[in-house]
């Protein structure tokens, strides 16, 4: 997959992420957004490699919360 169409990928994902954090944080569309761009869950989420693209907005959500809780998540299986 190259850059432009990975890049496509992530902005379909990475909206309805940040919806979701938003509304479970009562926090703002762009503090969600801010909050997700510093988080390592988006560094992993942006390197194609790790293959994080697939898996759904519920899953991300909940890795996304066990950073900001124990500080680090568990790769779902066959990562």
């Amino acid at each position: 997959m190259d850059n432009n169409q990975y890049s496509s990928i992530l902005g379909l994902i990475v909206p309805p992420l940040v919806n979701k954090i938003a509304e479970n944080s009562n926090l703002s569309t762009l503090e969600a957004a801010e909050c997700l761009y510093q988080s390592d869950l988006y560094k992993d989420l942006a390197d194609e490699n790790l293959k994080l693209w697939h898996y759904s907005v519920p899953t991300l959500y909940s890795m996304f919360q066990d950073e900001l809780l124990v500080g680090s998540y568990d790769f779902p299986e066959g990562v």
